[in-house]
This record gives C-alpha cells, structure tokens and sequence, in this order.
C-alpha cells in the first residue's frame, strides 16, 4: 500500500531529506511550509525522486491551517498514514537577558506548533484506526545546556508531549515517534534569535562539524517508524549520554558541567 505522509516544515533541512526519503519508496508526500519558493522546488524534487510530491501553505502558528491540510488530503488521497510535526526554530540567551517575545515566539512554534498537528490529525487517526505521529524534538530537551533554556524549554515539552500521546493514543491504533538529534547538517540557524554576540556562528560550526547528515536522520526516522519504536536518538554520543543520565544521574551531572564550562567559555570568548 502506497503511504501517504504529511511534514510541516517541509521546504528545508530535515523535512526536505524527509520528504525525499519516502519519496524514493514512492510515497505520495506533501510538504507544508511557509515558502512557497522552496516548497515548490522540494515538490519538484519528490517528484524526480519517485514520489507523488504535494506542496501547500502551512504556518503552524494557525490550527486553521492544519485543520485545512487534514481535509484537503482527507479528500485527496482518502486520510493520511504519517504526520511529521517538524517546523521549528531556534534561540539562545541568559535567563536575565533573553525577552519573553523570543520566548513566546519559540513556544507558539516548536510546542504549540506540534500540539496543533496533533489535534488537527488526531480525530482522522482515530477514523482511520491507524496512523503515526513522527514529533521532532531534541538532545537539547533532554541535555539541557546553559544560555539555551527557551529552546531547551520548547524541545523538552516536546518530548513530554509526545510521551503522553504514545499512552493515550496506542489504544486506537495510533503510534508517536519522538526524535531527539544533536546537531547535524542543516540550516537551523538561519531564524536563530539570540542576544549573545557570534552564539549564530557558534552553532553554525557545529552543525558544520558534524558528521550527521540530514538525510542519516531521515534514514533513521524511517527506520523507526517502520518497526514502531518511540525514541529516535541518531547520535552515538549524545545517546551514551542519554543513558547516564538515566543510570548514573551523579555522574551525567560532572560531565555536564565540564562540558558546560567549555561552552561557556567559548561563549564568552567569541562575544
């Protein structure tokens, strides 16, 4: 049976490997985003892929929006298997320093964004008996590093949420996948707000440094939804770290902190 999934901010980044990754098991896929531009040419390319590729106008700040999707492929392809709630942002400051619009501007997105895929989608699930949920959150909801705690914030109630629906929801059929990556290649900070000087470019080369491709996450996210599993954890080593959190709390806590000096202190270097 030829999927049908559906993957907010799908123009660019994760969404685009995403949506790429069905496409080349020829799955109809349809990318919701905010630019037009780019959705149109990611569309092409799910296209090219083997993908029957479907782009619409989506902000996930308006459930009116998602709600639209849902009947717009409802009526389209007759429900949908998938639902990547994926669109997010990202931020960074001191406690003292970072403005409560930055704070509600990421919440509305990576929190509320995700709540409102979830509601919008939930009922045609439960009509359908079957579908999944995919949830990008991140290792930073889980690491929690300093001068990160709006979007350490935001990813954390990510995971809680999704945590929940993966109870609430499995009785009706209806599987959620949580993905926690660490940095990896992809344009993140291009809508970074943040108030400490070259925290931008900090991020950037890490995200440059990486080894983890976009496309490796996407691979892992299909993996994953294929055998059911909740926790999506691409990176080896934030993952190691994951685990002595879990077992060894006292332990994860030093190695936090002599990690955290380190990031600080580049921090303040580069400022």
């Amino acid at each position: 049976m030829t999927q049908r999934i559906f993957i907010t901010g799908g123009a660019s980044g994760l969404g685009r490997a995403l949506a790429l990754r069905y496409a080349r098991e020829g799955a109809r896929v349809c990318i919701g985003d905010i630019n037009p531009e780019l959705g149109g040419q990611v569309e092409a390319e799910i296209r090219a892929a083997g993908g029957d590729g479907y782009y619409v106008d989506c902000d996930v700040r308006r459930i009116s929006d998602l709600e639209k999707v849902r009947d717009e492929l409802k009526a389209r392809w007759g429900g949908v298997d998938i639902v990547v709630n994926n669109a997010g942002v990202a931020s960074a400051g001191a406690i003292e320093e970072s403005t409560l619009s930055d704070w509600e501007w990421i919440l509305d997105i990576n929190v509320l964004g995700v709540v409102r895929g979830c509601k919008a989608f939930t009922p045609l699930f439960k009509q359908q008996g079957a579908g999944t949920f995919v949830n990008v959150a991140s290792m930073a909801g889980l690491m929690l590093a300093p001068m990160m705690s709006s979007y350490n914030v935001s990813k954390a109630g990510v995971i809680a949420l999704s945590e929940t629906l993966h109870q609430e929801l499995r009785d009706y059929g209806i599987h959620t996948s949580c993905v926690c990556p660490a940095f990896f290649q992809t344009n993140l900070a291009s809508t970074m707000r943040s108030d400490i000087a070259g925290m931008q470019q900090n991020v950037n080369k890490l995200m440059k440094r990486s080894t983890v491709t976009a496309e490796q996450v996407a691979a892992d996210i299909f993996r994953a939804v294929q055998a059911g599993d909740f926790w999506v954890l691409p990176h080896a080593k934030e993952r190691r770290l994951w685990l002595i959190k879990r077992h060894a709390p006292w332990a994860f806590d030093w190695l936090m902190h002599q990690e955290s000096k380190r990031w600080l202190a580049k921090i303040a270097k580069t400022a």
